[in-house]
């Protein structure tokens, strides 16, 4: 096997970065709504963004550059992440768009929004669920901001439950791949995790 190495050198990081993200795929996609101190929803998709911690529960989104999203969670301490759906795809990919920051993404892009439960951010009303966060912390990279968020309540719709547990095939993700490449679910593989017997 032949392999070509591609060392890290500032002055040509855009090429760099743009390969380091096609190797980090498939990427879930953060689907970010805040409030400004004003008042103005943003909402905007960032697709390095996971759990960070199982108890307590943290997610974390990374905010290229200092955008409306950062900004918005830590002046308030709240975001939202909705659920970035395969029948939403054109809306999501249009709230990447750089709008300013007096400029509703809701309204701009014809996004329909519903009240949170436990924070004052709205939630995308046609995802099928929803993570409301308090923010707990950042950690900044030059140019980019990890946004830590506490989890504060869950908003899932009952059509992509099985029981109590979300099931995948009826949530229909989304997730962000190289260049400008997005994907959907294919098929699922399904294996027990296999028990140490020593």
């Amino acid at each position: 096997m032949s392999r070509r190495v591609v060392e890290y050198e500032e002055a040509t990081a855009g090429p760099f970065v743009a390969t380091l993200k096609a190797l980090v795929v498939p990427r879930p996609i953060a689907w970010v709504s805040t409030l400004s101190i004003d008042g103005v929803a943003n909402l905007a998709p960032h697709s390095f963004f996971t759990v960070a911690s199982q108890l307590p529960p943290i997610v974390q989104f990374t905010s290229i550059g200092r955008n409306d999203s950062l900004r918005n969670a830590v002046e308030t301490g709240e975001f939202v992440v909705s659920l970035a759906n395969r029948e939403m795809f054109e809306q999501v990919n249009a709230t990447g768009t750089n709008y300013p920051p007096e400029v509703d993404e809701f309204e701009a892009v014809g996004v329909e929004s519903e009240p949170s439960a436990m924070v004052a951010p709205p939630r995308v009303a046609g995802s099928p669920a929803a993570i409301e966060c308090v923010t707990e912390s950042t950690v900044e990279f030059e140019h980019s901001v990890v946004v830590f968020g506490r989890v504060v309540a869950l908003a899932i719709d009952e059509d992509v439950l099985d029981g109590d547990h979300p099931d995948i095939e009826r949530m229909k993700p989304l997730a962000r791949l190289g260049r400008d490449q997005w994907s959907e679910i294919g098929p699922l593989l399904r294996a027990p995790r296999i028990p140490y017997e020593g």
